[in-house]
């Protein structure tokens, strides 16, 4: 079974900023993590990716947020989507009325 892609996004979110979603159902797990499922979700500011959520072979479920990487606790494709669209929210400028 090859993998399959169950999500592929991209969001303008502003003038210099986009997240991309990607979500893939993978044969087998990906080293370091305990589901069937592969993951890379960005918040891209001027060119530069500030939040990153992913599961890269050998390092597991985890997160960058600027430049520190924290884990992340994985538990359902829902709850990695709200988890990365709140993070996002944080990140965003404020804008005033």
């Amino acid at each position: 079974m090859k993998a399959e892609l169950l999500l592929d996004e991209r969001h303008q979110l502003g003038p210099e900023s986009f997240a991309e979603l990607r979500i893939w159902r993978v044969p087998r797990s990906v080293k370091g993590s305990a589901h069937d499922l592969k993951y890379a979700l960005a918040y891209v500011v001027g060119g530069v990716c500030v939040l990153r959520y992913d599961n890269e072979a050998g390092k597991g479920d985890h997160r960058h947020l600027g430049t520190r990487e924290t884990a992340y606790a994985f538990t359902t494709p829902d709850a990695l989507l709200a988890d990365f669209w709140k993070d996002v929210d944080k990140w965003k400028p404020k804008r005033t009325p």
